[in-house]
């Protein structure tokens, strides 16, 4: 049901802030109209590329609501509500019910380092309290939490837990997902290098980084290898990889904004703790858009 409702290429959206680091709703509708007309089937708000940890309660319930009204009935809204509070959690996600967003993503709980008992403990709860579609958001990476696969595949038996972002790096950990969930629970790769292989191994689609800049080869990529254009799909995979890896020469969102400036998709700069691109990564990123042809030479 929610593979055809979300699609294949979801973008993980940036949050543009103006010079005095306000978000900038001008700004915002143009990267609105940017990835609706470039391969981006839903647009997930409010994530960790749209910089959550920094964005008060209040704007991201008004970036929920905008959104939502921006793009109507043109894709689907997914709001990043997850925090590491159980209970603020909750009330983000009923607000963000109440705008209209179309489903929720709740990355695990952070910093507290939960077991996986209590993980269980903190997503169904969540999802006892919400009506929306929810997508569960493994990073452990930035979380130093792994929401294992067995917590996973229980969390698949809740009516609206429908998908899970994997982004723990690790291809066995999606494999035994893959294995033991129904049918209909969907899983997205949360990197986007490792898209074609999560595919292989039974994902549906990708929450993508990359997508603001390569939405519709990513689109293209997942298409034929669904396709069964594998070959197609490799060369795809492999023309795009440079792309994908230099969005992350350093903390994410910073090389994503330094390149959709560059680009002329003016999004601002990442409010602190995060600073502009250093200059040798900012090079790294126009050569990478250079040769793809992003950027004229």
């Amino acid at each position: 049901m929610y593979k055809e409702y979300f699609g294949e290429v979801l973008t993980a959206m940036v949050t543009p802030f103006d010079g005095n680091g306000h978000i900038d709703w001008a700004a915002l509708d143009t990267l609105v109209e940017h990835l609706l007309t470039t391969g981006t089937d839903s647009l997930v708000v409010t994530g960790s590329t749209g910089e959550a940890a920094t964005l008060s309660m209040a704007e991201k319930i008004q970036i929920y609501a905008y959104v939502a009204n921006k793009v109507g009935d043109r894709a689907k809204v997914i709001a990043g509500t997850g925090t590491n509070n159980t209970r603020e959690t909750i009330e983000l996600s009923q607000r963000a019910q109440t705008v209209g967003v179309h489903g929720l993503m709740l990355v695990a709980p952070y910093y507290n380092k939960p077991p996986q008992e209590a993980l269980y403990a903190h997503f169904s709860t969540v999802a006892a309290a919400c009506d929306l579609p929810i997508m569960i958001y493994n990073v452990p990476g930035r979380t130093a939490c792994n929401v294992l696969p067995a917590t996973i595949l229980r969390l698949a038996e809740i009516e609206n837990i429908f998908a899970v972002k994997e982004a723990s790096g690790n291809l066995d950990q999606v494999t035994e997902i893959a294995a033991g969930a129904p049918d209909d629970f969907v899983i997205y790769s949360g990197d986007d290098s490792l898209t074609l292989p999560i595919l292989a191994v039974g994902g549906h689609g990708v929450v993508s980084v990359a997508s603001h800049l390569i939405g519709r080869q990513l689109k293209e990529m997942v298409q034929a290898y669904k396709r069964g254009c594998v070959k197609q799909a490799q060369q795809i995979h492999a023309a795009i990889y440079p792309i994908c890896k230099s969005m992350f020469v350093t903390s994410n969102p910073v090389p994503l904004k330094a390149a959709l400036n560059m680009m002329g998709i003016n999004v601002g700069q990442p409010r602190l703790p995060l600073l502009p691109c250093p200059e040798r990564e900012t090079e790294m990123i126009r050569q990478a858009l250079k040769n793809f042809g992003l950027l004229r030479q």
